[in-house]
């Protein structure tokens, strides 16, 4: 599940394109639900973008979590018992100065001894394990499939349908931006030798009174540019590039038949191998920075002056790099939930998924034993604006509507404006298969090197999710995680409001028709819920 990439809209295309503490004195009465509330008519301000996950519906308009609210009200100053929540994801910056002191140590390890001193499987697993090796970039599970020749395989055909496709889409999208980026390049080199200067303003620009051609059209370019949003061609010419980073990611890794990205040495469809990888768990370069922004959502120190806050106190962040740039191997995700258990987590985060699974088996079962060994799994419901009761997205907990564990809890992301328009376009949803709710979108949070960024996907909102069931167990920590996965689905807020579903706006529903509990989570209500149910 890798995070949503900021896109060029349609319209500029169009232009350029021609202890725990006591349950007693816990006194608060949750928010009942909500029918009708206040729409928020300005816009955000730089501190709720940065903060919109945590705060309140009723009082701020914003659909956010209530987690500042339940920090003021009910949590205060009580004290928890540390919770180790496991980061299944890329590798996470474990120095960076708002994560460093969250970071799980492994205190049966000696640091780089070369030995598996707590006799683990694992060799100087001090901070979590590296199921990628020094691997990065791989493939889509269904090229995989393809890759493989096996006609027989029984997803090969849809597999080589989706292929056919993914790879002329793709295709197209590198030549139409390949097509904007030059032409923003050839709009702002006009307009830094008309000017003589690389910053010039808005002004300067809409000021410009000219009969050459090229000039008229760079300044009718930047013009468009400016009015809607682009602070300068600078940032536009930044976005263009990142999103033919992600447009050739697609091409030379993702949809590339040849490409051989496993370098741990094992076979990926054989379980016989299991320890494999090694201890290193930071990313392999800056731009992986998926779990970083994932360990920051659910942990990165509140109110010490720096750039984000977690939605956790007493959390110890373990890191499990298993999500590379491409689809993660069901091996892989398998042994790391086994790991996570294995080594004491008491919730998983999985910000990952797909749409192909050929191992899916593997996936359920390492599911089930999280659920049996009394641990929350938290997931992402994916970001291809699906209804996953009919399109799967793996990995998942359900065998023909089975379900396998009563602790996996699958999260669909909102954005950060209550109304039609608060489900996040590109969000799954299902009345079966996803559970609630959570803030998603342009989702602020850590990322490598000592810097933060604003993402957005499932990806973002399930940790928010995760950083609830953390504080649940840690200040309630005699609830088991099926009952910490019940209260999350009970105490969230039920909306009668009607929304725009998968970013139709032909298509229209309740809110409470996309997902089982009808809910958007909130930590205010889930604490009370919880101090009841502890006595």
């Amino acid at each position: 599940m890798r995070t949503i990439k900021t896109m060029v809209t349609s319209a500029f295309l169009a232009v350029l394109l021609f202890g725990c503490g006591g349950t007693a004195a816990i006194l608060s009465t949750p928010v009942e639900n909500i029918d009708t509330s206040p729409l928020k008519v300005s816009e955000l301000t730089d501190a709720e973008k940065n903060n919109w996950g945590h705060l309140d519906l009723v009082k701020d308009t914003i659909p956010g979590m209530s987690v500042d609210k339940a920090y003021a009200e009910i949590i205060k100053n009580k004290k928890g018992k540390k919770v180790i929540v496991a980061v299944i994801d890329s590798g996470i910056d474990i120095d960076h100065e708002d994560l460093n002191d969250v970071i799980w140590t492994n205190k049966g390890e000696i640091p780089n001894n070369g030995k598996d001193d707590d006799k683990n499987g694992y060799v100087d697993d001090v901070h979590g394990w590296n199921f990628l090796g020094d691997g990065y970039n791989e493939q889509l599970e269904f090229v995989r499939i393809l890759a493989t020749g096996n006609t027989s395989h029984p997803d090969y055909a849809k597999a080589k349908a989706e292929y056919d496709k993914e790879y002329q889409k793709w295709l197209g999208r590198k030549t139409q931006y390949d097509q904007i980026f030059q032409q923003i390049k050839t709009t702002d080199d006009t307009l830094i030798k008309h000017f003589g200067k690389k910053d010039y303003t808005k002004k300067e620009v809409a000021a410009i009174k000219t009969e050459d051609e090229a000039l008229a059209q760079a300044q009718q370019i930047a013009n468009y540019l400016f009015s809607n949003g682009t602070e300068s061609m600078a940032d536009a010419l930044k976005e263009i590039e990142n999103s033919l980073v992600s447009i050739n990611d697609r091409l030379n890794y993702h949809l590339n038949k040849d490409l051989k990205g496993r370098v741990t040495g094992d076979n990926p469809d054989d379980m016989s191998t299991k320890f494999y990888g090694n201890g290193n768990v930071k990313p392999v370069k800056k731009s992986e920075s998926h779990g970083t922004h994932v360990a920051g959502i659910i942990a990165a120190e509140r109110n010490n002056g720096k750039g984000a806050n977690g939605v956790a106190n007493n959390v110890q962040i373990m890191s499990v790099r298993t999500v590379p740039n491409g689809d993660e191997y069901d091996k892989d995700v398998a042994l790391a939930i086994r790991y996570a258990v294995d080594n004491g987590a008491k919730v998983i985060n999985g910000s990952f998924g797909k749409s192909f699974s050929t191992h899916s088996d593997w996936t359920r079962d390492a599911i089930a034993y999280a659920g049996k060994n009394d641990v929350v799994f938290v997931h992402a419901a994916g970001n291809d604006s699906n209804d996953v009761d009919k399109k799967p997205n793996f990995p998942d907990d359900n065998i023909n509507g089975v379900e396998v564990s009563d602790s996996y809890i699958r999260v669909g992301a909102l954005a950060p404006k209550y109304g039609s328009g608060m489900i996040a376009g590109f969000s799954n949803y299902g009345k079966q298969n996803v559970d609630v709710f959570a803030p998603g979108a342009s989702v602020y949070s850590t990322t490598p090197e000592n810097e933060y960024d604003t993402k957005g996907g499932t990806s973002m909102a399930a940790p928010g999710v995760a950083g609830i069931a953390a504080l649940i167990r840690s200040y309630f920590p005699n609830l088991s995680a099926a009952q910490v996965k019940q209260i999350i689905m009970d105490s969230g807020l039920a909306l009668k409001t009607k929304v725009i579903v998968g970013g139709n706006s032909e298509d229209i529903r309740p809110f409470a028709d996309l997902s089982k509990s009808a809910k958007m989570v909130n930590a205010y209500n889930a604490l009370i819920m919880a101090a009841k149910l502890s006595k």
